[in-house]
């Protein structure tokens, strides 16, 4: 009787099973997912004039930091701070009391050797001459000989050590190198100063002046021939800016640096700027600003098509089948709404402009609005 009752309930959940799953054939199938509405824009050559911008650094052309060279205390100061000084003008000098007596005691051991000196050749004389009538020993003859050699290597030991001497004297006074501008003492009259530890000031030139920036590897042709216009181009291909102002003066590409930086791919190119006016500063951050080759058709797409992905930039091409795909592109400027393409699409590919934000690879897209939906029947 058990057995029977078990077989029924059996059936029983067989039959709920075929019941839950039912027919596949009456199953209804998922249809592929319905297009998505975009915008789309087919991408063009554009003749566009705009400016590179690079980080720079204004410069001095040819600067130098004035340092003691010898040791004692400060005794006096020649200039104003910020004074225009010219070269071989006076700006410090030194305590030289001990240097000029180190001098005069030079001066006298040198005399001292040359007079050692004369005695010495005459000895030297005379044993010759005696020698040559066998009127004295050999041995004599070139004791005489090595006196003298002697006496001659004491003089021009004396003569080096008055030269050296006599340099410290001259360094007990500072002069300027070069026309330019000095900077803020940065020692005041009275201080003890270290020789080649002590740095007392720098003298700078400030007109013409420089600015310094990096550029990519790839753009040193570009660069190169825009150097070989030289100073008397009067283009307005180099300017620089501070924030919203610009310098009034035009500059021109003076050399690009002996190598490429093997670490971060980049070279270092100079411009020189007239600063008659003295608006530009040693140490002042800057944006370089180079006029791009208007002659060149650039790639431009509205800025809004582009997508980022981990710092990576993409944009949605159309291909068959009205199927998007997704291409990395390498972009330049940015020009108000717009933004140029360097590399990853073509003139004439055919970019989702609106509606990116619902797409993803293989997206299949429609450039028909939805229509809205029918009205509904009269009120019953």
């Amino acid at each position: 009787m058990l057995l029977k009752t078990v077989k029924n309930y059996t059936g029983i959940g067989c039959l709920l099973i075929i019941a839950a799953c039912g027919n596949p054939q009456q199953q209804p199938k998922q249809g592929p997912p319905p297009a998505v509405f975009v915008t789309v824009q087919e991408v063009k050559d554009t003749a566009v004039v705009y400016r590179d911008e690079y980080p720079g650094t204004v410069t001095a052309l040819n600067q130098v930091n004035i340092t003691a060279q010898v040791s004692g205390y400060l005794t006096g100061i020649y200039f104003k701070d910020g004074d225009r000084v010219h070269k071989g003008q006076k700006l410090y000098s030194i305590d030289a009391q001990v240097y000029d007596a180190n001098y005069q005691n030079a001066i006298a051991n040198l005399q001292v050797q040359e007079a050692n000196l004369v005695k010495a050749q005459k000895d030297a004389d005379r044993y010759h001459e005696l020698d040559k009538h066998d009127a004295i020993a050999k041995q004599q003859v070139d004791n005489a000989d090595a006196a003298l050699e002697a006496s001659k290597k004491q003089v021009a030991a004396a003569k080096a050590t008055v030269n050296s001497v006599q340099t410290n004297v001259r360094y007990t006074t500072i002069y300027s190198p070069f026309d330019g501008v000095i900077g803020i003492s940065q020692v005041k009259i009275g201080t003890a100063v270290v020789a080649g530890q002590t740095q007392l000031n720098v003298v700078s030139t400030d007109n013409p002046i420089a600015v310094d920036f990096a550029v990519q590897q790839g753009e040193i042709y570009r660069f190169a021939k825009l150097q070989q216009k030289g100073p008397n181009a009067k283009d307005s291909t180099f300017t620089i800016a501070f924030d919203r102002d610009v310098y009034p003066a035009n500059g021109y590409i003076s050399l690009l640096d002996r190598a490429v930086d093997p670490q971060t791919g980049m070279i270092k190119a100079r411009l020189v700027f007239v600063n008659d006016k003295g608006l530009l500063k040693a140490g002042m951050n800057t944006t370089v600003r180079v006029l791009n080759n208007a002659s060149n058709q650039s790639l431009v797409i509205p800025n809004k098509a582009v997508t980022e992905q981990l710092g990576e930039f993409f944009v949605y091409v159309v291909g068959d089948s009205s199927k998007v795909s997704q291409h990395k592109v390498q972009l330049g400027k940015l020009l108000g709404g717009n933004i140029i393409v360097k590399d990853g699409i073509k003139a004439g590919d055919k970019i989702v402009t609106q509606g990116v934000q619902n797409l993803r690879e293989g997206s299949v897209i429609t450039t028909e609005p939805p229509k809205a939906p029918a009205a509904a029947a009269g009120k019953k």
